[in-house]
């Protein structure tokens, strides 16, 4: 027999998507408007109290960018804890951390070796 998601799953979809909804369209903190739209949050993990998630995101913005956003993040954890607080209706909304998720950049590295190594693959099989 198949089980649904835990309850700790949900929450931390739901956590997932309203960050995402809040980051896009009503965090206004002008140091990193701009950068916003370069964010995704790829996973949320929440602890079993729910009192502390880690907020996973990866962003399209060069490194000095980044870390200008992840310092900007960090400061509107409180604006965006409040907004949940609105939004949710779970007993704790939990303290955010937010962490930058390499996994898409690395992704996008390999990709481009094994490109790399079909071409040439392919070219010592032409000579």
């Amino acid at each position: 027999m198949q089980r649904g998601f835990a309850r700790s799953d949900r929450v931390a979809e739901q956590l997932r998507r309203e960050l995402a909804d809040l980051l896009r369209f009503h965090l206004k903190d002008p140091r990193i408007a701009s950068l916003l739209t370069l964010v995704t949050v790829t996973d949320v993990e929440v602890t079993v109290d729910y009192a502390h998630a880690k907020v996973f995101y990866t962003s399209l913005a060069d490194a000095e960018s980044n870390s200008v956003l992840a310092e900007g993040l960090k400061r509107s954890a409180g604006f965006l804890r409040r907004e949940l607080g609105r939004r949710l209706r779970i007993h704790q909304i939990p303290e955010l951390h937010f962490v930058y998720d390499a996994s898409v950049e690395r992704g996008t590295y390999l990709s481009g070796l094994i490109d790399e190594a079909v071409k040439s693959d392919k070219k010592l099989d032409n000579d």
